[in-house]
């Protein structure tokens, strides 16, 4: 599975045996083994453990808002053993110990889902959500010249919809058109021929999801900065404490520390606070958790590029290796932000997106992630080719790295203004507003239209 083991020699006069084509493809389809699977979980688990809340309980509905805080805190919990402890292991041990723990992990997990099966709320699969999609755009193409009807009870399944009619993307509105009259009844169950009210309104959620979608990408890419350039230049520093030398890669526990406690904070520090402030169930919308995301990604990278040219001047000029520590700013800045992206860019896509498109919600968040990465690989491209690798080259020192950085930065701010534009003008599909916990006892006590009277009296609810 694995060529022979190089002895000193060997290694020492550059005749080590390399792993042939066989041993290669063996390792390659394990690791796109785990991508596989990886996607499965990723895609589903966070959907799967929404279903668990009925959100029209406001108890539940309350828990819910804390779910994704506390999912990712458990991601984060994972993500820092394994740079902490997996890195050290594959370092000093061996990657075959690195690989059998995380599968180990994965059996004990796989064992604890099962157990819960008991207890877990299940929602029935509803066909695909690709086909729905696909069949509403190909029909509200096919009739597009139709005229529209005189009002929009007059489109198929107006009256069952389970999705409010809205006016928004009103050219998909064509799909739910009835063409012959003399066979509506017919025709209104071949899906082919019509489409009903409530998929046509299914397919506007997801395209109301790509501007924000659009919008969050350049977060990833800042984000991907701290598992390459940032690796590299710690390489360039000096990473020793005592007499222990610190890996390159651990110093990213950093970033996973600061997520664990921004998501800490946020759950009793800042939802609290901005409940008081907004006297909303959520405290913090999951578009302005996003915000401040962004704000933080911004802040990190012109953090970075000063700190970058500091480093390069003092060791070019002084010949001095500067503390790595001297990262940790822009790690914590970073993780601050993807505290609060990571859970409100998962939150607004599973909430605001279809009921039976939860996977689909959650794999158009996952990947915003990827193009993220994607969007990094193809700036060092052209950043390369439009600087003739003055900017970026291996050797930090001789190259001009806080440039890169300078330039994220300037892209994270116009990418902000962006992002404010489309979020200010996105309508939430369903928002509760309270002024606290007792008035939220109310709605278990059968009061919700005299507390809904209140708030008009206060002026805290519009009529």
């Amino acid at each position: 599975m694995r060529p022979p083991q190089c002895d000193d020699y060997r290694r020492k006069h550059h005749q080590c045996i390399e792993a042939n084509g066989k041993q290669l493809a063996m390792l390659y389809a394990a690791l796109y083994t785990i991508a596989l699977g990886g996607g499965g979980i990723k895609s589903n688990v966070s959907g799967f453990g929404s279903d668990q809340f009925d959100t029209s309980d406001p108890k539940e509905e309350k828990a819910m808002i804390f779910f994704f805080n506390r999912f990712y805190f458990a991601i984060s919990i994972g993500s820092l053993f394994a740079v902490i402890v997996l890195v050290y292991v594959q370092d000093n041990v061996g990657r075959g110990w690195g690989y059998g723990i995380s599968a180990g992990t994965m059996v004990v997990a796989a064992a604890i889902l099962l157990i819960g099966t008991p207890w877990y709320r299940f929602k029935k699969p509803r066909g695909s959500p690709l086909t729905v999609i696909w069949r509403v755009l190909l029909l509200a193409w096919k009739k597009r010249s139709h005229p529209y009807p005189d009002h929009p009870s007059l489109l198929n399944e107006y009256q069952n919809a389970k999705v409010s009619h809205t006016e928004k993307f009103k050219c998909l509105d064509k799909a739910a058109i009835i063409e012959d009259n003399a066979f509506a009844n017919e025709n209104k169950n071949n899906s082919w021929i019509v489409s009903t009210v409530t998929e046509v309104e299914e397919v506007k959620m997801v395209l109301k999801l790509l501007p924000i979608w659009a919008t969050c990408i350049l977060f990833w890419t800042v984000y991907s900065q701290m598992t390459t350039f940032t690796v590299e230049q710690a390489t360039f520093m000096n990473r020793k404490i005592g007499s222990f030398t610190v890996p390159s890669g651990s110093l990213s526990a950093f970033l996973f520390i600061t997520i664990l406690l921004f998501t800490s904070l946020n759950e009793k520090v800042f939802v609290p606070l901005a409940r008081k402030i907004t006297h909303s169930i959520q405290g913090m919308t999951s578009l302005q958790r996003v915000g401040t995301g962004l704000i933080f990604s911004v802040i990190a990278m012109i953090v970075s590029a000063v700190i970058e040219q500091q480093r390069r001047e003092t060791s070019v000029q002084k010949h001095i290796q500067i503390s790595a520590f001297w990262l940790v700013p822009q790690y914590f800045l970073v993780g601050a932000g993807e505290a609060f992206v990571y859970v409100g860019q998962l939150e607004f896509f599973i909430r605001e997106g279809p009921e039976r498109m939860k996977s689909m919600s959650t794999g158009l968040f996952l990947s915003a992630i990827s193009m993220g990465m994607f969007v990094s690989s193809m700036l060092v491209s052209i950043v390369d080719k439009i600087t003739n690798k003055h900017w970026l080259r291996s050797n930090l020192n001789k190259g001009k790295l806080n440039n890169f950085y300078w330039l994220l930065a300037v892209l994270g701010l116009l990418n902000f203004m962006v992002f404010l534009f489309f979020a200010m003008k996105h309508q939430y599909n369903v928002q509760h507003r309270v002024k606290g916990d007792k008035e939220l006892e109310n709605f278990n006590d059968g009061k919700v239209e005299d507390l809904e009277n209140n708030w008009i009296a206060e002026g805290k609810m519009e009529l």
